[in-house]
């Protein structure tokens, strides 16, 4: 039996420096909504935060993802942590009259991430043998849910404790001992150019002629029509929730924002054991299903936990149903990108979820825009039961619209991506 990826030096360092990166991603992720929340007092400020970290990933994620591809991914993860650390300063005089400097930093932390992620899974395939990549890989998707665990209740924590100077110096401190374990790598020898390599600007061409491609494939099937219906459907929910799930935590609850970061990050402890369940239920239940049912089951459960307030308070019950409800998100997002690979020809897969990923993103920002325009006047309470509605939608769709198994295409090979679309 081979010897786990953690025990080459290297390797170890670079998932140490992505657990302590997204650790401190997460301390960012749950502090500067809340701050937005309490300086404003409305969830449009919330929202506005959000909107601030897609909008440039929108815009600009594609062209960074390039730009990555032709650097060394070591000196980048090193230059970009220190970048992080030091974007994080102006926080210091943000406030109430000064929301600008929340929602820039916002902005730029996202573009920062942008580079910070394909730079480390750049790195792997140079640390690793092939056949290590598989454990590799899945040694990734466990410091990001650690991460999750950990940051979360901590940038909650932070937060309430001092304020968003205290998550500043924390996440500042975050993001220098990042670099300074990657610092200990072992420098990468020099990529050569493959022959015909194509300049920046002449990708991000051609990839927006390949999305518009993509569009035009899914407009073709109608199960991948169904499919990125659901996606957008199901990123509107996503984007009410992001913003209004604050709000619920300290206005309905009555909780603090410890609370907040607990309840956010408890989730990932559904996803892992969601994840391992799914493994077993994928071999022998056809995709159709697996979205639908688990579409409604999310929805049942949220509808269960935004309307149990006035039977109970206590955050252990919370935490127990977003535990609950990891299990159908990971179910949901694997159920569709099978579904995706096994009716998408090899060739247009990477459009196709590219298109996807795209129109996932713009409904998430609208349903980060609406949440914060409506809420205040329509109640907390009746937006979120809509957005439970969205996912319970998003399973009849599923359902009733899409064929009745995966079929498996000549051309399909399994590709790892995420609509974006499932909860979380």
């Amino acid at each position: 039996m081979s010897r786990s990826p953690l025990l080459r030096r290297d390797y170890a360092l670079i998932w140490s420096a992505g657990l302590v990166s997204d650790t401190g991603d997460w301390l960012l992720m749950i502090a500067l909504p809340l701050f937005a929340f309490a300086a404003t007092g409305s969830a449009l400020g919330a929202s506005t935060v959000f909107l601030a970290e897609l909008i440039p990933m929108l815009l600009a994620g594609t062209f960074l993802g390039v730009l990555v591809d032709r650097w060394d991914p070591r000196r980048t993860m090193i230059v970009t942590a220190l970048l992080q650390g030091i974007a994080l300063l102006p926080l210091l005089a943000a406030g109430p009259d000064r929301m600008g400097i929340v929602y820039a930093v916002a902005a730029v932390q996202a573009c920062l991430g942008a580079v910070m992620n394909p730079a480390r899974q750049s790195m792997v395939p140079r640390l690793l043998r092939p056949d290590e990549l598989g454990r590799g890989n899945a040694l990734l998707a466990i410091s990001d849910n650690l991460a999750r665990l950990v940051g979360s209740p901590l940038g909650g924590l932070a937060f309430a404790l001092s304020g968003l100077p205290g998550v500043v110096i924390v996440d500042a401190v975050s993001f220098a001992l990042t670099a300074l374990l990657v610092a200990f790598t072992r420098p990468l020898a020099p990529r050569v150019p493959e022959p015909g390599e194509e300049s920046a600007p002449a990708v991000e061409r051609r990839l927006l002629r390949e999305w518009v491609e993509g569009i035009a494939t899914i407009l073709r099937n109608r199960d991948l029509l169904t499919i990125t219906v659901i996606a957008v459907i199901g990123s509107v929910a996503q984007g009410v929730f992001l913003v209004l799930f604050i709000v619920y935590v300290t206005e309905n609850l009555h909780a603090g924002d410890t609370e907040v970061g607990i309840l956010r990050g408890v989730q990932a402890i559904g996803g892992v054991l969601g994840g391992l369940l799914t493994g077993v239920l994928v071999r022998r239940i056809a995709p159709r299903p697996l979205i639908g049912v688990g579409y409604l089951i999310f929805g049942a459960l949220s509808l269960l936990t935004w309307n149990l307030a006035p039977v109970t308070t206590a955050v252990w019950v919370y935490a127990g149903l977003f535990i609950a409800m990891g299990l159908p998100s990971v179910a949901t997002e694997t159920g569709e990108i099978t579904l995706v690979q096994t009716i998408t020809p090899r060739a247009a897969l990477g459009r196709v979820f590219a298109a996807v990923r795209t129109l996932s993103g713009a409904a998430q920002g609208v349903g980060l825009l609406l949440a914060g325009l409506i809420a205040s006047s329509a109640g907390t309470v009746h937006v979120l039961d809509a957005q439970a509605s969205l996912y319970l939608l998003c399973g009849v769709l599923a359902l009733v619209f899409l064929g009745g198994g995966a079929r498996a295409g000549r051309d399909a090979v399994p590709e790892p991506a995420a609509s974006g679309s499932t909860p979380s």
